[in-house]
């Protein structure tokens, strides 16, 4: 062969590999060749029309430019809020609670890896549904599949919780089953102090209540204020921050009132309203009260509001202390009562003007406290050993876990039992686990009395800290942490996280052993641990999470200034900037920061804000709103897929027949759409591991919001078999959470490069065929980041959509020209904002030159100066009760000039016994 023929050495070398590889190899020699022709100035990047980025295989994929553009009011120079500094939901990131809480259990991640290798395993060996499986006739279990079954009885309207609630739940202990209901509410500890209680509430405005959990503040104060005639001038209202708490309360209230739920004693909670026109006591969540703002500014028909848990400091909790506050000043008839713990009712109390504090004394018994002698790296291995040690040495009493989730709580109940086993006779013992997704039936079994003989052993969150009462417990564990909602600005949203507790609550995780009898409660974390890596009060959710949800309804009630709001505690500067600026890529705010139409039209969904404009965008552009309603009502109640921890196996393969491969959200519809064909069964729930509960509690949800739609007069269209603009519509709500494919089961955030996974669960999960391009409801933080509730997209939908933040790669389109373009748009927006500040300014001269000409003004003038201040009333005795008077301030307790001011019972000093490690 002539030498001209013989290829070179090193193209025989490339000729060797494999195809992938070499197309590989020959785009990166091209990359580094034009890179070195840009960086000497042979070559100009206008040269390049595809500005030198890789090419694809068949030349047509799609490349998105990211934008970075501000509207003016958020161009760092306005502030809008008096807390400047972020805050951390932990004291110290470095010290080792801290640090364990990061890591997570180790016992828990084994089992989660060893579940996923035995499913991996599994897959790699079922054979039907394969061609392989098909070629040899293997068939699928019979009853396995989703398909449409024989449609049952209809559906029965009506589904509320409150006839669930109607019903015996059979849980009862054996105090409640030998006392009557009346003999019961006098047992109380509220019971024995009424009238001095009353007193106070008739002389002052404001009052705040502390008392333990068990002392009858909540279900007692409003029956005081109904029997001593308060209801006859309005509504008596009490706000619970969770919709499980108004329900039940609700349910008892109207037992010892001996009437129906839904007459006399109602509650409403979001998607729900159980009242009637004859209703004088409501029991509702924060929201609601906050969402009944919006109509009656001033609430006009309730006489007295009791905010219950206050100490809790949630989200709408602190909003609401906010405007009552104003409220109080203009409406100097109502009547408001704040109920803590303990714990924060000075700073109720300072919040409110000096309002007086009113301690209802409680029934606890002692509680020795054991601190760990050195710091537990694996809390939920440690908690197994303190139960089983607690189990076979001490005496009779059943014991409460504190454990931070469902998975944690499922490997605790697992590893307890595994454990037990291996001892040798050991005494009986039944676990019992306690979280949100739990059937309901399951959840009542906690309430249940163990067998003689038998101890019970409960594994819950935090929600027994405060919300649950379980009779019997004389030991607690407590792991020292908690999952919370975390503001994450890597991330650009809010993520639940492991974070350690406060001492407050473990203060009140402790109090738990002592509620009918001395306990011992033991605390996996070190005295050291406790005094200095703890908190004294956890953060308020406020300071922690995102508020893009309370700044559209601030901006709704014409807070134009966020600074002058009166938070009790201001949330980050980089919080509210964050959120104003989801609101304005949303299209909910415009360049000025003011509430644009499609803001305004979001602000009666009582959801999230893109959740919202995907129904308004739905009826109004995309003509796809009956499949819309639906998806969003399944997104706003708690999954409904049930994974039962001894038929894992079997519960993934049924959730696999109802995947939609290139959407979760349409997942979710394919659910509904199946549930709905067969009559809503609850059997056929059942039969496919769904939550029936979920899904009565998804179309009830569904129902409310299409009368928000009736009354927004918002048609009900459907798109039929078109789910591509079922897809679009999704991307117009969700394209600021937008990923691109980085490799198998990987993206990264367009916006903020942060790399995250496809949750195992999602039906784009291990599809030979991987989108480029996908937008996500929420991130799921474990030891990874996982996106979850995922859908396809367009790149093309999200440069139309989106245009705030992306647009389509252009050939000859430089990096210079993306910026000069980023300079025009914000300087058009300077413009505007300027021009918009000059035409404010006019209007305020204007108002003000007015004013001076108003010769009514002078007469005021007049009127205010000869105001006369009344001297404070000094301290006295009434009734053997120390009691003293706080000048009101800002009208907070305006019926304290009637009187001798605020009533405050001093609390006895108690020492405290000093804890021992173990």
């Amino acid at each position: 062969m002539p030498p001209d023929d013989q290829p070179p050495v090193k193209r025989l070398k490339s000729s060797n590999l494999p195809p992938q590889l070499r197309d590989a190899k020959r785009k990166d020699i091209d990359n580094w060749e034009t890179n070195r022709m840009l960086t000497s100035g042979v070559a100009q990047r206008r040269d390049f029309g595809d500005d030198f980025a890789p090419e694809d295989d068949e030349g047509t994929r799609v490349h998105l430019l990211v934008h970075d553009l501000r509207p003016p009011f958020l161009d760092g120079r306005t502030i809008f809020t008096k807390q400047l500094e972020p805050v951390s939901a932990v004291r110290d990131p470095q010290s080792d609670l801290a640090v364990f809480s990061r890591k997570g259990s180790k016992v828990v991640r084994e089992r989660r890896q060893q579940r996923e290798r035995q499913k991996q395993a599994q897959d790699a060996t079922t054979m039907a549904g394969t061609a392989l499986g098909n070629l040899m006739g293997v068939k699928e279990d019979e009853g396995d599949s989703a398909v449409a079954m024989p449609v049952e009885d209809a559906y029965k309207g009506g589904n509320k919780f409150s006839q669930y609630m109607k019903k015996d739940e059979g849980g009862q202990s054996s105090f409640s089953k030998s006392k009557t209901l009346r003999e019961q509410r006098e047992f109380l500890p509220a019971f024995a102090v009424r009238e001095d209680l009353m007193r106070v509430i008739r002389d002052n405005q404001v009052v705040v209540v502390v008392g333990e959990t068990g002392s009858g503040k909540t279900t007692q104060l409003t029956q005081f204020l109904q029997e001593d005639g308060y209801a006859k001038f309005g509504l008596i209202g009490c706000t619970q921050p969770r919709r499980v708490a108004a329900m039940s309360v609700a349910k008892r209230v109207s037992e010892e009132m001996e009437v129906d739920l839904g007459s006399k004693v109602g509650y409403a909670i979001r998607f729900e309203d159980c009242t009637s026109d004859e209703t004088v006591i409501k029991y509702m969540t924060d929201g609601v009260l906050l969402r009944e703002s919006l109509v009656q500014p001033d609430l006009d028909k309730y006489s007295c509001i009791i905010m219950d848990e206050a100490h809790e400091r949630a989200l709408n909790t602190d909003v609401l202390m906010g405007l009552l506050k104003k409220v109080l000043t203009r409406r100097r008839d109502l009547k408001l009562i704040v109920t803590s713990a303990t714990m924060n009712a000075e700073r109720f109390s300072r919040f409110y003007g000096g309002a007086p504090e009113f301690i209802i004394p409680g029934r606890t018994f002692p509680v020795d406290v054991h601190f760990s002698r050195t710091p537990c790296e694996d809390y939920v291995d440690s908690a197994v050993k303190q139960v089983l040690a607690i189990h076979v040495s001490q005496g009779p009493g059943d014991i409460l876990v504190f454990m931070t989730g469902q998975e944690d709580i499922e490997a605790t109940c697992e590893l307890v039992d595994e454990r037990l086993k291996l001892l040798n006779d050991p005494p009986k013992l039944s676990i019992l686990p306690i979280y949100s997704q739990m059937p309901a039936e399951q959840q009542a079994k906690i309430f249940e009395r163990a067998p003689p003989g038998v101890r019970k052993v409960v594994v819950a969150t935090n929600i027994a800290e405060t919300s649950l009462t379980v009779d019997g417990i004389m030991y607690v564990v407590d792991s020292g942490f908690s999952k919370l909602k975390v503001y994450n600005p890597r991330m650009g949203m809010d993520t639940l996280q492991i974070t350690p507790i406060s001492q407050a609550n473990a203060n009140q995780r402790s109090g738990r052993a002592g509620r009918t009898g001395p306990g011992k409660a033991y605390r996996l974390y070190t005295e050291m641990a406790y005094k200095n890596e703890l908190y004294l009060q956890t953060i308020p959710e406020i300071q922690r999470t995102s508020l893009a949800n309370t700044v559209l309804l601030l901006k709704s009630l014409d807070v134009k200034d966020l600074l002058d709001f009166d938070f009790m505690d201001p949330p980050p500067q980089e919080t509210i900037t964050t959120s104003l600026f989801e609101l304005w890529s949303l299209g909910a705010l415009d360049n000025l920061g003011d509430l644009t139409r499609l803001g305004r039209r979001m602000t009666p969904f009582p959801m999230d804000p893109p959740l919202a404009k995907l129904l308004i965008t739905a009826s109004e552009e995309y003509e796809c709103s009956e499949e819309m309603l639906t998806i969003v009502s399944m997104l706003s109640v708690p999954s409904v897929f049930y994974r039962p921890k001894e038929r894992q196996e079997e519960s993934d393969a049924a959730r696999e027949k109802f995947f939609v491969p290139e959407s979760d959200h349409l997942t979710l519809l394919h659910v509904y759409t199946q549930w709905k064909s067969n009559g809503y069964s609850d059997a056929w729930c059942s039969k496919h591991f769904l939550h029936s509960k979920a899904l009565r509690r998804a179309k009830e949800v569904r129902e409310q919001l299409h009368d928000i739609m009736t009354v927004q007069k918002m048609p009900l269209i459907s798109c039929g078999t078109d789910w591509d603009v079922i897809r679009k519509c999704i991307c117009s709500g969700y394209y600021h959470q937008a990923a691109k494919v980085k490799g198998i089961g990987e993206f990264i955030n367009l916006r903020t490069s942060v790399t995250m996974q496809l949750h195992p669960t999602s039906a784009l999960y291990g599809l030979g065929y991987v989108p480029e391009y996908v937008v996500y409801h929420e991130l799921i933080l474990t030891s990874k980041e996982y996106m979850s509730t995922v859908t396809s997209v367009d790149p093309h939908w999200l440069a139309e959509l989106g245009g705030v933040f992306y647009s389509v790669k252009e050939k000859g389109y430089s990096q210079r020209e993306r910026r000069v373009t980023e300079l025009e748009f914000n300087k058009r927006m300077e413009i505007e904002s300027q021009m918009a500040a000059d035409r404010e300014r006019a209007t305020a001269e204007k108002q003000r030159e007015a004013e001076r000409n108003n010769p009514a003004r002078r007469k005021r003038e007049v009127e205010v100066g000869s105001a006369v201040r009344r001297p404070a009333v000094g301290p006295r005795r009434v009734g053997g009760v120390v009691t003293s008077s706080s000048s009101p301030r800002n009208g907070t307790n305006g019926a304290s000039s009637r009187s001798s001011g605020g009533s405050v019972v001093k609390k006895p000093i108690v020492p405290r016994r000093p804890g021992r490690a173990f």
